[in-house]
């Protein structure tokens, strides 16, 4: 079986897990990866990029490496090697986590329960609950709907057809590290600085690819494009900028504006403000942004398996990135910030 055809068939076993599991209440293994990523940080944290840049790449590249660890055992069995990539990529992606806890914040304020929602946001987002009225947490959770498409399913699969398993965990891994140590509070703007960028990099392809499908996937083709190319430069985040204006066009709604992040008041622009009116609770908008995620993702899902068995029957002439019963792979071409 060709190593396209293991990552496809995977990673659809794998979203279609997402999508009828969820993830468990206890034993993630993003809340282990967690866990190890903070044990080494207390053995390396000084106030210096260079300590957390090892920070990253022992957590990232051990992510990494134990993915590809697992593969490589793994390579003489084309089942076993889809079961590994379903397993991974059910691991890394959370679609449906993201949806239920949006809808749960949604369904509060359609019932008016606003401190239901307030309590609620915390799961979904770092906002300053408190500072929120209705329609402020509404907007909330749409931009991070918006933002988390892209972190917690397409960049998953975009690496994932890059790189196969390892590119499933180091992505998820690099996205972790940077929610952990990616931020600008005293302890972390040094130590934290490695781990933002390469998420910034790691970043790069999906949201790109979320911002396109939103186009496509969206009400308004022709507004998700508009927003995207007059807004989404001006967002201070190179990757949540084109994801939050193409779903701000395709919703038809405007996004961004001031925010409150632990007791830090942020001034962001506005996007799609001219042709976009504000996000309200009760209106459905944060249903239909989260109805737009999962078209995103399934999208996502077709695209990055198609160009993995693309690249894979391109290069594959004489073997190439096909797994067999005795030669393996013999060659392979090439989950954070919340809003």
């Amino acid at each position: 079986m060709r190593a396209g055809r293991v990552f496809a068939y995977g990673a659809a076993a794998g979203l279609l897990g997402d999508l009828l599991l969820g993830d468990p209440r206890r034993g993630h293994p993003v809340a282990a990866f967690g866990r190890a990523a903070g044990a080494v940080e207390r053995v390396l944290w000084r106030d210096h990029r260079g300590r957390g840049a090892l920070h990253t790449a022992v957590c990232a590249g051990g992510a990494a490496a134990l993915g590809a660890g697992a593969a490589h055992a793994l390579r003489r069995s084309p089942a076993a090697s889809v079961a590994l990539t379903g397993a991974a990529t059910w691991a890394v992606v959370g679609g449906t986590s993201l949806a239920r806890e949006a809808r749960a914040v949604g369904r509060a304020l359609e019932a008016g329960d606003v401190e239901a929602a307030r309590a609620r946001l915390p799961h979904l987002c770092g906002r300053d609950p408190q500072a929120l009225d209705a329609d402020g947490i509404a907007r909330a959770v749409v931009e991070s709907v918006a933002e988390n498409t892209s972190d917690a399913v397409v960049g998953a699969l975009v690496w994932g057809a890059v790189a196969g398993v390892p590119g499933l965990l180091g992505f998820r891994a690099v996205n972790t590290l940077d929610a952990m140590v990616g931020h600008k509070s005293p302890r972390y703007r040094r130590y934290g600085w490695a781990s933002a960028r390469l998420d910034d990099l790691a970043g790069w392809p999906g949201a790109r690819l979320t911002a396109v499908l939103a186009t496509v996937a969206g009400g308004d083709p022709r507004g998700a494009v508009r927003a995207w190319r007059a807004d989404a430069a001006r967002h201070p985040s190179p990757n949540a900028g084109p994801v939050e204006a193409s779903f701000a066009g395709a919703l038809g709604v405007r996004l961004g504006g001031t925010l409150s992040y632990g007791g830090r008041v942020e001034h962001r622009p506005v996007l799609n403000g001219a042709a976009g009116r504000a996000v309200r609770a009760g209106s459905g908008d944060v249903d239909r942004a989260v109805r737009l995620s999962r078209r995103v993702s399934w999208l996502a899902l077709g695209v990055c398996a198609g160009a993995r068995l693309l690249a894979c029957r391109v290069g594959g002439a004489g073997g190439v990135g096909r797994v067999t019963g005795v030669g393996g792979i013999k060659k392979v071409s090439g989950k954070g910030r919340t809003s």
